[in-house]
């Protein structure tokens, strides 16, 4: 395989020519909008974009903050036919760093969390009816390397005290926070493209659930496909104020097979699709997955941040993947967010470009310009004929050199999450 080293402005260029495209092999599973995974992820986005809208609206910037280590702890509850309730609350854990204050103008931190997670689970959730109980660990607490040699604070601990917006770093240089990298691939395969479609057809409101409300969000699939076969085992739980018996349980699930079949027959024609729903129901002694909610966060399970889908939305283990959680992190110039956003747009556009199988990985230095890389790794399936170097560089420099509009495109977005 053909292999060069560019200079990039700066940015180390590996470029792989001629490599295998991968099989149709295809191993894919994503977690739905009411999974304790997917409303973390959720969760942690719409409190950074609160909190960056408000300090942008109030200071002209993007204070510093971080969310993207909150958790979820299930609550209690119990399920009957036709009857359920909370017994214990949601505990939602918001972990993380933010800036309380700039120029000695407070920021009111703790009411805009807790506003924006009664407000996020009004609307995911509101069967939980506000039992939450919201345990807030936000510290201004400066990273390390503040080395004390005065009496004075040193220009780091202001990272979250700054003294006005001229103390943020970025204002005058957009520099990498960590050392960490991104990465993206194209094109989704049918399979791929179908089981993200699968579960937010079961998982959002706008899809089943608006004319089957008994279908709750706590939706899961896990696909394994070659070739004309795909087997999917998923899990579809039902909200059992709606659901009236176990007769009608079943009723539902077969409804839900249905649904299943027809979307595999309009989108994926020619293959073989078996689905298994809802493995673990034993029927016969009432062991069903019947929830109040809709979620399995109400009674015991746990959601962590970076723990589901990655930034294209799938968790797929036979594609480069990392394990960066990019939700919750500082859009301005959070490495584990930005260069994932964009290691998926470049891996998009080569392909598009060449017609052909693109893997992208950008690899950040700390401290080192957030545009320009320490290592940019490009793996592409074309061997050259579409895609020159000088094509290449000019692609990766316009993406790379857009990283102030990819903040102002996040923070604008209305969607759950980054996926």
């Amino acid at each position: 395989m053909p292999r060069g080293n560019i200079d990039l402005d700066g940015s180390n260029l590996i470029v792989e020519r001629g490599v295998h495209a991968p099989s149709d092999l295809t191993i894919v599973e994503r977690k739905g909008w009411g999974h304790p995974d997917t409303l973390a992820d959720h969760l942690a986005e719409r409190l950074s974009r609160a909190y960056s809208r408000y300090t942008l609206r109030e200071f002209g910037v993007v204070l510093h903050h971080n969310f993207d280590k909150l958790a979820l702890l299930g609550g209690c509850s119990e399920v009957r036919y036709e009857l359920g309730r909370v017994v214990a609350p949601v505990r939602v854990l918001v972990n993380g760093r933010a800036a309380r204050a700039c120029g000695g103008v407070a920021v009111p931190v703790d009411q805009l969390i807790t506003e924006e997670v009664t407000r996020f689970f009004a609307e995911r959730l509101p069967e939980l009816d506000g039992r939450l109980s919201i345990e807030l660990n936000v510290t201004s607490n400066a990273s390390p390397g503040a080395v004390l040699t005065g009496n004075g604070p040193t220009d780091r601990e202001r990272w979250f005290a700054p003294r006005s917006s001229d103390d943020l770093r970025e204002r005058q240089q957009l520099l990498a926070n960590d050392t960490s990298l991104g990465t993206g691939w194209a094109p989704r395969s049918r399979t791929e493209h179908f089981v993200g479609t699968l579960v937010d057809h079961f998982s959002s409101p706008n899809g089943f659930p608006f004319f089957h409300p008994w279908c709750g969000s706590d939706v899961k699939v896990m696909a394994h496909g070659a070739g004309r076969e795909l087997d999917v085992v998923l899990a579809v739980p039902q909200k059992c104020v709606h659901v009236a018996s176990r007769a009608e349980y079943l009723a539902n699930k077969d409804a839900v097979l249905v649904e299943c079949g027809r979307l595999a027959t309009r989108y994926l024609p020619e293959v073989e699709a078996r689905f298994r729903l809802n493995a673990r129901d034993l029927p016969e002694r009432d062991e069903l997955y019947l929830t109040y909610t809709g979620s399995s966060i109400e009674s015991g399970d746990e959601g962590v941040v970076g723990r589901g889908n990655r930034v294209n939305g799938l968790i797929t283990p036979l594609r480069p993947m990392n394990v960066e959680g990019a939700n919750g992190k500082n859009p301005v110039y959070h490495v584990g967010k930005l260069y994932n956003v964009a290691a998926n747009r470049i891996a998009q556009r080569l392909h598009d470009a060449t017609g052909a199988y693109a893997e992208v990985h950008l690899i950040s230095a700390t401290g080192q310009r957030l545009d320009r890389p320490w290592r940019i790794v490009v793996r592409l399936a074309d061997e050259g004929d579409d895609l020159a170097d000088d094509k290449l560089r000019a692609l990766l420099l316009e993406t790379l050199d857009t990283f102030p509009a990819l903040t102002e495109e996040i923070l604008a977005g209305d969607g759950p999450a980054l996926a």
